[in-house]
């Protein structure tokens, strides 16, 4: 009998899951990842280490869920570039149209300060660690024109506009 611990993970499971969802709805599906050495993705499109890429069936070609890596073809600015991302590194799959989806935990050395790979000089991690049982941050979808969180922990406000992409926010 396999244990929780040897058992394959459930993240590429509820990715083809969600992925599923969002076309049967006629939402476009959106990824988060979280990039690092392992992900080969347009590295001008990265923000803060993260990018979001959209995956539905008339962004991509080939496209294969896969329980290891998420692979397609894409174009960026016109150029067709070839996408692979491994599935550890979904940070959350998510409908375009409403931030309805799923956020996953991704675990992240917290002690470890390692060389840039731009300039060949240390650098702390940034942002508070992430752990793989997930109780140290919590990730929700929030509208990007929200303002950040305040330092007493408060929510934002809702906008007046109403509007606005969906986006990542961590909070404690």
């Amino acid at each position: 009998m396999m244990n929780a611990l040897e058992s394959t993970s459930t993240r590429p499971y509820l990715i083809r899951a969600l992925y599923d969802w969002c076309t049967d709805n006629g939402f476009t599906p959106y990824v988060a990842v979280l990039v690092d050495d392992t992900v080969q993705v347009p590295r001008e499109y990265v923000k803060n280490g993260e990018i979001v890429l959209n995956i539905s069936f008339d962004a991509t070609s080939s496209l294969k869920l896969g329980n290891e890596f998420i692979e397609f073809k894409a174009r960026f600015a016109g150029t067709a570039r070839e996408i692979m991302v491994p599935v550890n590194r979904v940070i959350a799959i998510y409908a375009r149209e409403n931030g309805q989806g799923m956020a996953f935990p991704v675990a992240v050395p917290t002690t470890s300060v390692g060389p840039s790979a731009v300039d060949g000089t240390a650098k702390a991690p940034s942002g508070p660690p992430r752990t793989a049982g997930g109780d140290a941050n919590i990730v929700q979808l929030v509208s990007s024109d929200e303002p950040p969180a305040g330092p007493d922990g408060e929510p934002p406000r809702p906008s007046p506009s109403g509007g606005g992409r969906p986006s990542l926010k961590r909070v404690k």
